[in-house]
């Protein structure tokens, strides 16, 4: 055998191994150029949109819900002003890496198709910049509702035909009820004793919450956040020795904290006895008139209580703001729970005659109920009118004098207002409840931008309502 085989055959491998690594740089330096091409042609186009997030009954229900899109580049900060939002609602924008995020300070209108542009956005190292549009549908209105018979008591899920009605809690005795984004909390009486009943919003899951004692539970609402409710409470043996009167506590709807004792929220130095509260929007915050007319707005449990001067009700907060309406002795005042600044409510532009209840619009505006009078200034009916900042008057209702209107509860989004009336009142007594009613209540729910009448629901405390009927 030649000695010379080995040589030769190692040369040959060394040549192959030769190839193959020149080969491989080529495939290499061609692959870096197409690399450096497509990204080249991604940055010549600007930035392309790859993920959409977005909960449309997230949006429809709650404020704060968002609008998250991600693209295929780092973006440059996003001003609001390039983005767009059809129909029109109130929005902030951030932007984080490649997303760019757009939060509704608003709930949405119910069954809706929102489009949201995004104008002239580029990527954080400049060139070419992109605009795109992303769709969405917010899906129908739900609510809930009580209706009280002679026959027992039953809270009903519903659209706003009234035509799908659902009954998902019923009970013999059932005082008032508010919903929240996860469960319903229901102030019921058994044996003469009141009950807090916390269940899903189908029903299911029913649990009693820990109450400060025997006694009657009212003014019962919830927090926007939280799964926070609130409510006074009485001792059932109160009498001049002393016990709970009216005292204002707060509890938690979570099952985690199911066997919790409630918390009273008590401000040092201040009168313990509340005649009217409110949960400050978007907070557990509470804006709190005690019984000696003292106006307080305090946190969840009485703590850092900043006094607001005397007052003689809360007409209401206005969803998604710090504004809050309260009657003074000497008129109507909007202040701002922020910094504690006051103005006076606008006068309407039309005359409403005698001055009913006022509910605050969510973003501005009020909606009012009147009295109009004769020349002797008697009462000959009543109006329900939506009121602008700027005192521009929609009259959205008008009532015949035989009927009464009681309360009016306006949507979260703001669409609708829900007008309860008491309809033929001579003829149409009170119930036996600690919350008495008239025997016969409807709840007319009216889209406030057109005045149209949607749907007329037998019952009261439409889910939209914040305060039970007063």
């Amino acid at each position: 055998m030649s000695t010379d085989q080995p040589t030769r055959a190692s040369r040959s491998r060394k040549r192959r191994g030769r190839a193959f690594l020149g080969a491989f740089a080529v495939v290499v330096a061609a692959l870096a150029v197409v690399g450096l091409a497509g990204a080249a042609a991604g940055v010549a186009q600007g930035p392309r949109v790859t993920a959409v997030q977005v909960d449309p009954d997230a949006a429809a229900s709650a404020s704060g819900s968002r609008v998250i899109v991600t693209t295929s580049q780092a973006l440059a900060e996003v001003d609001p002003s390039q983005v767009t939002v059809s129909p029109a609602a109130p929005f902030t924008v951030d932007t984080s890496g490649r997303n760019v995020g757009v939060r509704f300070t608003l709930p949405l209108f119910d069954d809706t198709e929102y489009s949201v542009t995004f104008a002239d956005v580029q990527g954080v190292g400049g060139g070419p910049s992109s605009t795109f549009t992303e769709t969405f549908r917010t899906p129908a209105a739900e609510l809930f509702i009580l209706q009280r018979t002679t026959s027992g008591d039953t809270i009903y899920r519903t659209d706003l035909t009234g035509a799908e009605a659902v009954p998902v809690f019923s009970d013999e005795h059932i005082e008032d009820f508010r919903a929240t984004s996860s469960h319903l909390v229901v102030s019921v009486r058994a044996d003469d004793q009141a009950k807090l009943t916390v269940t899903d919003l189908d029903g299911r899951g029913q649990r009693e919450l820990v109450l400060p004692g025997d006694g009657y539970v009212t003014n019962l609402q919830s927090a926007d956040r939280g799964e926070l409710i609130g409510y006074t409470f009485s001792d059932a043996d109160l009498d001049e020795t002393g016990g709970l009167e009216s005292v204002l506590f707060t509890a938690s709807l979570k099952e985690s904290e199911a066997d919790a004792e409630p918390t009273q929220v008590a401000v040092t130095g201040a009168e313990p006895r509340v005649a009217e509260w409110r949960f400050v929007p978007d907070t557990d915050s509470i804006l709190l008139l005690a019984f000696d007319g003292s106006l307080l707005l305090t946190g969840s449990s009485g703590q850092d209580a900043t006094a607001l001067g005397s007052a003689v009700a809360i007409e209401g907060i206005a969803r998604g703001s710090s504004q809050a309406i309260v009657k003074r002795v000497d008129g109507m005042s909007v202040i701002d729970l922020a910094d504690a600044s006051e103005s006076p409510l606008v006068t309407p532009d039309v005359d409403l005659g005698l001055q009913g209840d006022i509910t605050p619009m969510p973003g501005s505006g009020t909606v009012r109920i009147g009295a109009p009078t004769d020349e002797s200034g008697i009462p000959v009916g009543t109006t329900v009118a939506a009121v602008a900042d700027d005192g521009g008057t929609d009259v959205l209702m008008e009532l015949p004098a035989s009927d009464v209107a009681l309360q009016t509860c306006v949507s979260p989004s703001g669409r609708y207002v829900a007008v309860l009336v008491a309809p033929d009142a001579v003829a149409n007594p009170y119930d036996g409840y600690q919350l008495p009613l008239p025997g016969q209540v409807e709840s007319r729910v009216v889209e406030i931008a057109t005045g149209t009448e949607v749907v007329s629901l037998h019952g009261f405390d439409l889910s939209w309502c914040q305060v039970p009927p007063r």
